[in-house]
């Protein structure tokens, strides 16, 4: 069997530039380097078909630990309820007060880069607090 050496996770959105944008301040990620022979990625971007232009983006941790996010449009705008989402960790060994706390400062910090609050999941016999929230475009995620 092979192994799995990186994963990268990918979104279906409408304005890839922007939704990674947002997760590049959400993070502390970077754009990837720019491809040998341009100046930017904006001069790279110009080189390809206007209906390609705009069409993905990414972001990568710059440590290298973190997996890369890959940004697609896609014509469709999302409907429902993701299937799959990012957990942003900011209150690992938190609890209680403390961690609510925590997660509200976070929120803080996102809601005017563009993020929406969507519920407060308070503590309960078997989970820790966790604060579920929206992207530039209303992809959910969770303060956890």
């Amino acid at each position: 069997m092979a192994s799995v050496r990186t994963v990268q996770v990918t979104f279906d959105c409408a304005e890839p530039r922007k939704v990674a944008d947002f997760w590049k301040q959400v993070l502390g990620y970077v754009d990837p380097p720019v491809p040998p022979g341009f100046d930017s990625w904006d001069d790279f971007e110009a080189t390809l078909p206007p209906e390609s232009q705009g069409s993905a983006w990414a972001c990568q941790d710059p440590d290298g630990v973190g997996p890369r996010l890959f940004f697609q449009r896609v014509p469709e705008a999302k409907t429902v309820k993701n299937r799959v989402h990012l957990d942003v960790r900011v209150g690992t060994g938190l609890t209680g007060d403390e961690r609510v706390a925590a997660l509200e400062a976070e929120a803080d910090r996102l809601e005017p880069l563009g993020a929406t609050r969507v519920r407060l999941m308070l503590a309960d016999e078997e989970n820790e607090s966790c604060l579920v929230m929206q992207d530039v475009e209303g992809n959910e995620f969770c303060l956890d």
